[in-house]
């Protein structure tokens, strides 16, 4: 400790920074000297660790080497060498040829009467051990499994754990040992002779069950056992046909009183986990996790605390006796638990608080993680479609919530959440969506902005003002990545089809965008400017209102192969009856979740590259958004030279999937210059 203080305090860098792998495996040498310096040997061994920690890949001529080299660490007793042998053995079993040879050595220490080499070597000999050789140490393996040494019993127990996924048939003939281990004084060996009884008798629901009844009505001195039986007998009331399970709910009650505050805890959270509980049922579980709330242990608060919160969601009126309790949290100092108690409170309390609790979460939103945050933006969400009054409110508090730093996932539940308040109540539709508007002033994540212009196109036309939400969108065209402008450019037409008296004012925005750097924003713009240009309601109505139901992919890989025809087959006419259908999912909402990771801005290309790609989440261009010809001339087609970023062909002769709308097709193929065939 010493010696790393003075290294520290001199700049030296540390022993074990830039290690190469080649360096390590050339020191590995000086395990053939004599006599051996065992504390040279045991930093080259924790050198070699080190570098497997970090994700070296030894080849298996270099890791044979080295392993044999290893071995001739064995003639030494010195006991924290030995012990970092035992670990690289375990890490080097896979990678090393003929690692069997050290069997001998580690069934001799398994053997000995040193227990500092016992149990590590147990572990070391049950990983090179495969399941053909397993036989040849079962019955050192059943003696250590009842050693009356705690490390010894557990290292066998856990390594019989391990080895029952390739030979359970072995494994399952030490069930006695296993049974005799489970009345162990130790904790541990308690514990891991449960796990491995209930991974033997797993497959057997009676026996399983058998198990339960047995040891709940023995007193395991092993908190750590309780709380695994408390699990099985959970999972049996699960898997039950009825979902219940008397004997099993009346263990997990009893564990109420159990002396151990882990036990209590996870027989409560168990209870409250169950599916079909009644109030009654949920009483005595509410009760034990209410009196952690006063706990003067921090993690006795936050367990409880955070178990009442998902059990608000699903029955609120049984955490409404905890109140008072959770409003004392709120000052805690903890402030992962006065969050917790906060959002719970709002998923319980009355409409007259929520104002005081609004204030009080909004003076520490600042300290918490985003993990909590969403939680809160959970709750907020929740509470706005149960008292619809306090929408003003809460959207106030969503939208400082928006001005905030934090990840895609939290800004993305905001989102989700204003965009929840908008669909359930109209009135706050133009509040809502001014929100937005500031927020994608200043947004970092595209795939949110994409999100937001979709609903301004949409709900931005039917307000009484439409006009306000013109200079947000084309703000978008001229600051945002390539991505954006296209969904700012499709949000700019909803506007001039819905809303007569902009119509001109859109037409001039969608006039300068067909300059745009790139293709996808000049294609949309020059195909909407053409279609808004004839001032022909129904057809504004079908190309830039309603989404064509045509596969883009398939329709571009259908041009390109048109195009790519011999002159003759040119004077054929188009035939869109080969371009499959691509329909949205029903029920697809706008709140939808977008799991869609936030994408860099940094890259403009990459969007280029993948635009034909865009998932159905996102605002779809209304036509088709590789259509060459909608950026050409009307005599002009396809050019063969644009390369699709997907030209395998796909077939599409089935009778489901051929395109149904001849009219809408007809007329669109009229705009673009195209000939059809129908």
């Amino acid at each position: 400790m010493r010696r790393d203080k003075k290294d520290e305090e001199e700049g030296r860098a540390s022993l074990y920074t830039g290690l190469e792998k080649s360096t390590v495996l050339q020191e590995a040498r000086v395990f053939n000297e004599t006599p051996l310096k065992v504390r040279r040997c045991t930093e080259i061994l924790t050198k070699m660790l080190v570098i497997l920690g970090q994700g070296e890949q030894l080849g298996r001529t270099e890791a044979t080497e080295a392993f044999f080299a290893m071995t001739k660490l064995f003639q030494n007793k010195d006991v924290h060498l030995r012990r970092l042998v035992y670990i690289v053995i375990k890490e080097m079993a896979t990678v090393a040829e003929d690692v069997i040879i050290v069997t001998s050595s580690l069934t001799k220490d398994m053997t000995g009467k040193e227990d500092a080499f016992r149990a590590p070597s147990i572990r070391a000999l049950c990983r090179i051990t495969d399941a053909g050789m397993l036989q040849s140490i079962e019955r050192f393996m059943k003696q250590a499994i009842v050693d009356r040494s705690p490390p010894v019993s557990s290292a066998a127990l856990v390594s019989a754990y391990q080895m029952f996924r390739s030979s359970q048939d072995v494994v399952r003939r030490w069930s006695n040992e296993v049974q005799e281990a489970v009345n162990s004084d130790s904790v541990m060996v308690q514990y891991h002779a449960l796990g491995l009884l209930h991974q033997i008798r797993r497959s057997d629901r009676l026996a399983v069950t058998k198990l339960v009844q047995k040891y709940s009505k023995s007193s395991l001195r092993s908190p750590l056992a309780y709380c695994y039986l408390i699990r099985v007998a959970s999972r049996l009331i699960q898997e039950s046909s009825s979902g219940q399970d008397a004997a099993s709910f009346e263990f997990l009650e009893s564990c109420l009183r159990n002396k151990s505050e882990l036990v209590v805890y996870e027989a409560a959270r168990a209870i409250v986990a169950l599916e079909q509980t009644s109030a009654k049922e949920l009483a005595p579980a509410v009760s034990v996790l209410q009196m952690f709330l006063s706990s003067p242990k921090a993690v006795l608060r936050f367990a409880a605390v955070r178990t009442l919160n998902q059990v608000a969601m699903k029955h609120p009126a049984a955490v409404t006796a905890c109140n008072l309790d959770l409003e004392q949290l709120i000052a805690d100092s903890n402030r992962s638990i006065a969050t917790l108690a906060i959002t719970t409170l709002l998923k319980t309390g009355s409409e007259a608080s929520v104002d005081r609790l609004m204030k009080q979460i909004s003076t520490f939103m600042t300290d918490i993680s985003d993990e909590f945050k969403i939680v809160v933006v959970q709750s907020v969400r929740a509470l706005c479609s149960k008292y619809p009054r306090k929408q003003a409110v809460m959207m106030t508090f969503l939208s400082q919530m928006l001005r905030e730093e934090g990840s895609y996932d939290y800004k993305r539940s905001i989102v989700e959440a204003l965009l929840a308040v908008i669909e359930d109540n109209p009135e706050s539709k133009e509040a809502g969506l001014s929100h937005l508007c500031e927020f994608i002033e200043d947004c970092e994540h595209p795939v949110l902005a994409v999100k937001t212009l979709h609903l301004l196109g949409d709900e931005g036309p039917k307000t009484m003002r439409p006009s306000k939400y013109i200079r947000y969108i084309y703000n978008r065209v001229i600051l945002e990545v390539p991505l954006v402008r296209a969904a700012a450019v499709a949000a700019l037409a909803k506007f001039g089809a819905l809303h007569a008296p902009l119509l001109d004012s859109v037409l001039v925005l969608l006039d300068r965008c067909k300059l745009d750097t790139d293709d996808e924003v000049r294609d949309r713009a020059t195909f909407y400017h053409r279609v808004l240009s004839l001032r022909n309601e129904q057809l504004a109505s079908k190309f830039v209102l309603q989404p064509m139901q045509l596969s883009v992919v398939g329709l571009e890989q259908a041009l390109l192969r048109y195009t790519q025809q011999s002159a003759d087959s040119l004077q054929q006419k188009f035939d869109l009856r080969s371009v499959p259908v691509h329909t949205r999912p029903p029920g697809q909402s706008r709140t939808s979740s977008c799991r869609r990771p936030s994408l860099p801005s940094s890259r403009p290309s990459r969007w280029r590259r993948r635009r034909i790609a865009t998932p159905s989440s996102w605002p779809p261009c209304p036509s088709c958004q590789r259509w060459e010809a909608c950026s050409r001339a009307p005599s002009r087609c396809v050019s063969p030279r644009r390369r699709p970023s997907t030209p395998s062909p796909v077939s599409s002769t089935h009778s489901a999937t051929t395109c149904c709308c001849s009219s809408t097709c007809s007329t669109l193929c009229q705009i673009s210059g195209l000939r059809m065939s129908t």
